[in-house]
């Protein structure tokens, strides 16, 4: 069962230098600080593109309380999601390996704030700090690896099961059982049309697993919801 709390101002202002987002918070005070001095704190909206694919990528962002979706687009216009970075990630790992074109299309999912960062002192940081360069070799071998995974289950999974996979995935990014994610969104991220993600929607609400109303969804039931799912949730659960 997850139970979700949302940190007070008080104690926000307790948590040392960039521990609102998790991926940096791993790091020691001393590399936060040092980490820190490059970054501001900025406010992404809701729909708004951070990135396009073979576009330079500027800035990288480590989401505090905003989530953002990772899309990958075929012929300009098809897409498929391929993954969702919220307080737990960042956008725009792949700059200190040498990647300077974005190679997806990144989309707010929901309003919020993030670190941002110019991408050339994020590749200084990263050949300065050693502990930055182990954290962010793991992270991209692991979005890897879920991007594999998005692959595959896009190819060999029901749609139902998808979608209840998707709803768990930003439920535990947003920690909230309640989100707001249209049927256009979902149709883009899970490659399908809009009538596909109405019947899926429709049957996981008849089973009372969700409450779906003009993109307001609800999660009731989690571990019914958890059960319907492909076990390719498994691979995202509470990272």
């Amino acid at each position: 069962m997850h139970t979700y709390l949302s940190n007070s101002i008080d104690d926000e202002r307790a948590l040392p230098r960039l521990a609102n987002n998790r991926l940096l918070a791993s790091l020691s005070d001393e590399d936060q600080a040092q980490l820190a001095d490059k970054c501001e704190t900025v406010r992404v909206e809701n729909g708004q593109v951070l990135s396009e694919p073979g576009q330079e990528v500027r800035y990288v962002y480590f989401p505090i309380d905003c989530l953002v979706s990772l899309l990958g687009v075929a012929e300009g216009r098809m897409t498929l999601e391929v993954g969702a970075i919220g307080r737990e990630g960042m956008l725009g790992a792949p700059v200190v390996l040498g990647q300077e074109l974005a190679q997806v299309r990144a989309v707010v999912q929901r309003s919020g704030r993030a670190y941002r960062m110019a991408a050339g002192d994020l590749v200084t940081e990263f050949h300065r700090m050693d502990a930055l360069q182990r954290l962010l070799h793991r992270y991209t071998d692991q979005q890897l690896a879920q991007a594999i995974q998005i692959a595959v289950c896009s190819r060999f999974h029901v749609l139902e099961a998808r979608l209840a996979r998707s709803l768990l995935i930003t439920r535990d990014r947003l920690q909230s059982e309640k989100f707001h994610l249209t049927h256009e969104f979902l149709a883009h991220a899970l490659g399908v049309r809009r009538v596909g993600v109405t019947k899926a929607a429709s049957a996981l609400q008849q089973q009372k697993l969700i409450s779906y109303s003009r993109g307001n969804i609800e999660i009731l039931d989690s571990a019914g919801l958890e059960g319907v799912s492909c076990h390719c949730y498994e691979m995202f659960k509470d990272k």
